[in-house]
């Protein structure tokens, strides 16, 4: 339950919505206990002696407090759930912003699924307890509290015999509580792969329909929906199993009342008006008393779903600006590699003793094979990871000593996988720099070679991308997410294999495009096709998180037999890129082999990522 005490944390925030709502609530509670007073009164005082008159008065008094009730029920309940609303806004933009600072390798390893579960369903959960929960919890007290002092001032030995069900009923609840508790985390986990199954299949969905795998994803959605079913119905079946107890000892309460209070007014020593409203005063008690069940089972629910929220906004931050971190000057874009290591989860070594200087305005091009650590190369500049060991620097400066910010604003990205927002064209290309000149956006989007085809839409720049930007195809989305990048004007430019969805044509005019906008830039180059780093000051081969050879294309022909390799393949299929290859068959001659007369694999290796 510790989730659960630090949710009035957060309702401090709205602390006038939240005094307002229990002030209410003491009104409302005050009316009901003064009810059962003046329903004896009109008994005793007004039928049982026959005066009309104040039997009238009575019965006005009855009507009044009836309506300042209804009123400050009507303020409890929205001041109570205008606290909630405010407690649910401020804690899904926590987690946004959470989220959004969460570094890749919480992201590679945390599915989506889950984290989109807790920023609604859980959130929700919380939410509502912060509004109905507490206050009717609040509300038990103070009415359980009220009708004791009342019973035990009207008849102090039919109160303790009424009072008796009380330690039974208690002791039912809690056990209730601790019994559902394990079962509403587990309705919450379920929920989330649930969730996560649904956010695979609306994103994959045309690779779902490509390989006719429909039935399948039913069978397999239709699966974990039964396990969250039955889930459910655990905690109905132990719902429904408690109340009945809950209700058969409140009746047994009212019987002991009827029983022992109607044996006292055929005595004498109690009226008919007092039995009635001492009867009265214990159904009050008795109905928070059953709601306690309802209301521990929320909070239980509340406090599983607090668990998980609060389990993303403790999460450290694994990349982050540390205490003396400043911000990073402009720069002029030398980046150095400084016997870098790295590994992902603290698995095996991804690289390895890495070290290069790419000078300001080089053209750096990174060639190896599947899982050869080229693209773990390009994360770790705009330091999206934290290098292992050694330290990688931007003009001298650690990028690890810089503010995150100043560093990525300085770094053009184009990522192997063409994200776009929904929304416009031109929103799209304007991402990093919201208060673009449409001037600007043009000009980039024809040096990416956009402009084009993005006016022969008949929207021109205003057309809707749809979601991801699936109204687009592959090379289109390529051209505006490398007209994105160039709109930011980097020092630093990285081109993560940015050629791969185009064809040969349109791959030729970017080229000439990038050449002459990489003037000046220092420019990182993944690419498939050597055409695409044939002209790059700077080739780095990688195999196994090493660099087995470097130079520039004409260098490598005559040093490197990998590099020869991959290049002859090449022009025998057309400069077209190489078929798939790994990591074991990209090595680099050994001591008794020839630069160039490494015998060919069976396979060739691509300089895929």
């Amino acid at each position: 339950m510790r989730s659960l005490l630090r949710l009035p944390g957060y309702l401090r925030h709205h602390w006038r919505s939240a005094v307002g709502a229990y002030v209410s609530l003491v009104v409302v509670t005050a009316s009901n206990l003064v009810m059962p007073s003046l329903v004896r009164y009109a008994i005793d005082l007004g039928i049982g002696s026959g005066r009309v008159s104040l039997l009238l008065w009575i019965a006005l008094g009855i009507v009044v407090v009836a309506c300042v009730r209804a009123v400050f029920a009507f303020l409890q309940g929205y001041l109570s759930e205008r606290a909630s609303q405010g407690v649910a806004f401020d804690m899904r933009n926590a987690l946004y912003d959470k989220i959004q600072r969460l570094s890749f390798s919480y992201h590679d390893r945390t599915q989506t699924g889950q984290l989109m579960t807790r920023a609604t369903s859980d959130v929700e959960t919380v939410r509502f307890f912060c509004g109905m929960g507490l206050l009717q919890l609040t509300n038990t007290v103070v009415m359980t509290l009220g009708t004791s002092a009342i019973l035990f001032v009207t008849d102090w030995r039919l109160a303790l015999l009424s009072l008796s069900i009380t330690p039974p009923l208690l002791v039912i609840v809690v056990g209730f509580s601790r019994k559902v508790q394990p079962i509403f985390m587990g309705i919450q986990q379920e929920l989330a792969r649930l969730n996560t199954i649904l956010q695979e299949n609306l994103v994959g969905v045309r690779v779902v329909k490509a390989f006719a795998r429909e039935p399948f994803e039913r069978q397999r959605f239709g699966q974990q929906n039964l396990t969250l079913f039955g889930q459910n119905l655990r905690a109905s079946r132990a719902f429904a199993t408690v109340f009945p107890i809950i209700n058969t000892l409140s009746g047994l309460g009212t019987l002991l009342i009827l029983w022992y209070g109607g044996r006292q007014v055929a005595s004498g020593q109690l009226s008919l008006g007092q039995l009635v409203a001492f009867n009265t005063y214990l159904l009050l008690l008795l109905m928070p008393l059953r709601m306690l069940g309802p209301l521990l089972g929320l909070a239980t629910r509340a406090s599983a779903s607090a668990q998980r929220v609060f389990e993303i906004l403790d999460t450290p931050l694994e990349i982050a600006d540390a205490p003396h971190a400043r911000p990073l000057p402009p720069i002029k874009g030398r980046v150095a590699f400084e016997q870098v290591s790295f590994a992902y989860f603290g698995g095996q070594k991804v690289l390895d003793g890495v070290s290069f200087v790419a000078e300001p305005g080089q053209v750096v091009a990174l060639l190896g094979a599947t899982g050869s650590g080229k693209t773990t190369i390009i994360n770790l500049i705009p330091r999206f990871y934290d290098v292992t060991e050694g330290r990688v620097t931007i003009d001298g400066y650690d990028v690890r000593d810089v503010t995150l910010e100043s560093l990525r604003r300085q770094i053009g990205i184009v990522l192997q996988e063409s994200m776009l927002f929904g929304g416009t064209i031109r929103e799209n290309i304007a991402f990093g720099v919201p208060g673009a000149s449409l001037d600007d956006i043009i000009a980039v989007a024809k040096a990416a070679h956009a402009h084009d085809f993005i006016m022969s839409f008949p929207q021109g720049y205003d057309t809707p991308v749809g979601e991801r930007g699936v109204t687009l195809s592959g090379g289109q989305r390529q051209r505006i997410a490398i007209a994105r990048a160039l709109l930011l004007d980097p020092r630093i430019l990285i081109l993560d294999d940015s050629t791969s969805s185009v064809d040969v044509e349109t791959e030729y005019q970017i080229q000439q495009a990038l050449r002459t906008l990489m003037k000046d830039r220092t420019s990182f180059v993944i690419a498939q096709r050597l055409s695409t780093v044939r002209h790059a000051d700077l080739i780095l081969v990688l195999d196994r998180g090493r660099v087995v050879a470097r130079g520039t294309h004409q260098e490598l022909i005559r040093e490197s037999g990998i590099y020869a390799e991959i290049y002859d393949l090449q022009l025998r299929q057309g400069s077209q890129p190489a078929g798939e290859a790994g990591p074991s068959e990209a090595r680099a001659p050994g001591p008794d082999q020839d630069r160039r007369g490494r015998q060919a694999p069976s396979q060739a290796p691509a300089p895929a990522c």
